[in-house]
């Protein structure tokens, strides 16, 4: 059985099922695919070399929809990812039950799980795989598992934990205020709402941040594309954050156009975009609501999820409409809007929450910095990893600056790191629980890896090859009759590599 119809859940589900299992696929939504086809539509690749087994078999499969050759496109249209997602589970015999969110988890006094309860039904299986963006099947198991930053101690990584507040394109510029009632700064009061209050932990220790959560838009120029509407309950208090920095860059002679705020590039076919976060201010919520959203109960986090959702709408209205977004932000703006043939059933805005991290399995081994860095190839390696250390802003708060002839309270963006890493494998070590915690789990997206390590782990061709690994080995242990701790990890790369994964570049 596999939770989740993430892109990793999708392969881990087909790859099992080609391989004579009888799968079971539970999608707690009603879509498939998760960030593949719910916005992320250009897809973060890494060094190319790297991407091999069913995340190739998908790009070329949408160079097939398209009729172009393999990498012509980084990444398919929403609606186009998730076709090719269902016919891959139809072909392959995959029983799909969307709706169907877990709320229970039945396990024997080893750890073992026999069954689940989603959807108000209860099902056995032999071997389970979480492919949620959450980890919830692997944290109602009682799988131990770790949120958010580590201090520096723990594993000894440079860059863990609370990060130097450092000047780039992500960064607040110095001199807004964070008091609603002073834009001076200079007296002490309520504070700007999208400011998360203080105080700050010191430089490298473990504060339990996770990177922000967002939507990534889906956008169009095409004559038939759906304006974006004003939200009921569009807040105008909610954005004097933006109005002031605008204000700055005006003051400054800073010309920052409506591309480097969302980004507008036609990177997806048939001239749409997948608008990003690319600055201070930006489809991002940095207010903190992504700190509590991984071990908050689906009540919570339906209505965390509104919350980013309506960032994301009040965000495009905003640039849009309001007076003090510079004219040429807003005439670029409105030639933008919402593609009427992506995302019907949820307003034409993504179905998807971009669930950065939430939690990370504590396994049988921890993947770090240094195995990335160092550019490892353990001897269980089951897919290649090879994007950078890409951990998104944090937070943004505030702190008082010293100044003369008083400290001045100033707005920060903290969290932002990219570090460039050669390509490194992924042991199948870290996809599994310790036995002693879980006998029957394999976990390809909240894998066991440092927040740092996550950071480059977390892009979606990785999941993809994750999930391949991950289904092959669960379909291997139920075959077999082992625990999926002793699944014959040579066996399983000679497989993989038959499939065209890429074990060594």
């Amino acid at each position: 059985m596999v939770y989740a119809a993430t892109a990793a859940g999708v392969c881990a589900a087909v790859a099992a099922a080609e391989h004579g299992a009888q799968v079971l696929l539970l999608e707690p939504g009603r879509h498939v695919g998760g960030m593949t086809s719910g916005g992320l539509g250009y897809t973060d690749l890494g060094d190319v070399r790297a991407v091999g087994g069913i995340a190739a078999r998908f790009h070329r499969a949408v160079a097939d929809h398209y009729g172009v050759p393999p990498g012509r496109y980084a990444g398919p249209e929403p609606h186009v990812a998730e076709a090719i997602l269902h016919r891959w589970l139809a072909a392959a015999g995959v029983e799909v039950l969307l709706d169907h969110r877990l709320t229970a988890v039945e396990r024997t006094a080893d750890g073992r799980i026999v069954a689940v309860t989603a959807g108000g039904r209860r099902f056995t299986a032999g071997a389970f795989v979480d492919a949620s963006y959450e980890g919830d099947l692997l944290a109602a198991a009682g799988v131990p598992y770790a949120v958010g930053r580590e201090d520096r101690s723990r594993y000894g990584e440079p860059h863990a934990g609370r990060q130097e507040l450092l000047p780039g394109r992500h960064a607040m510029p110095p001199w807004i205020s964070p008091f609603a009632d002073d834009p001076s700064g200079e007296h002490a009061g309520p504070l700007l709402a999208q400011v998360r209050p203080g105080p700050l932990a010191p430089v490298g220790a473990g504060d339990g941040g996770v990177m922000s959560y967002g939507y990534r838009v889906c956008l169009t120029t095409a004559p038939d594309r759906i304006p974006v509407p004003r939200r009921d309950g569009y807040d105008e208090s909610r954005w004097e954050l933006g109005r002031r920095l605008f204000d700055h860059w005006r003051r400054t002679g800073t010309d920052v156009p409506a591309g480097r705020l969302v980004g507008l590039e036609p990177n997806l076919p048939g001239g749409k975009c997948d608008g990003n976060s690319l600055g201070p201010f930006s489809l991002s919520v940095l207010d903190g609501a992504a700190w509590e959203y991984p071990d908050a109960d689906a009540a919570r986090r339906e209505e965390l999820r509104l919350h980013h959702l309506h960032h994301a709408q009040d965000f495009l209205w905003f640039l849009t409409h309001d007076p003090a977004v510079p004219a040429a932000v807003r005439t670029e703006m409105r030639r933008w809007g919402l593609p009427p043939d992506e995302f019907a059933d949820t307003g034409h805005l993504p179905h998807q929450l971009y669930v950065r991290e939430a939690r990370r399995m504590r396994g049988e081994l921890v993947l770090t910095e240094h195995d990335l860095v160092a550019g490892r190839h353990p001897w269980d390696t089951v897919a290649l990893g090879s994007y950078h250390l890409d951990v998104r802003e944090v937070q943004r708060t505030w702190r008082w600056v010293p100044e003369h002839p008083r400290p001045v309270g100033m707005v920060f963006t903290e969290g932002y790191l990219s570090v460039p890493v050669p390509v490194y494998g992924i042991p199948y070590r870290a996809l599994v629980p310790r036995h002693e915690d879980c006998p029957n789990l394999v976990v390809p997206v909240c894998l066991s890896a440092s927040h740092v390590a996550f950071s480059s782990v977390r892009m979606e061709p990785q999941y993809q090859m994750l999930g391949h690994a991950a289904g092959l080995a669960a379909a291997a242990a139920v075959r077999t009759g082992r625990d999926v701790q002793a699944v014959d990890v040579a066996a399983l790369q000679e497989q993989l590599t038959a499939e065209g994964q890429v074990l060594r570049v």
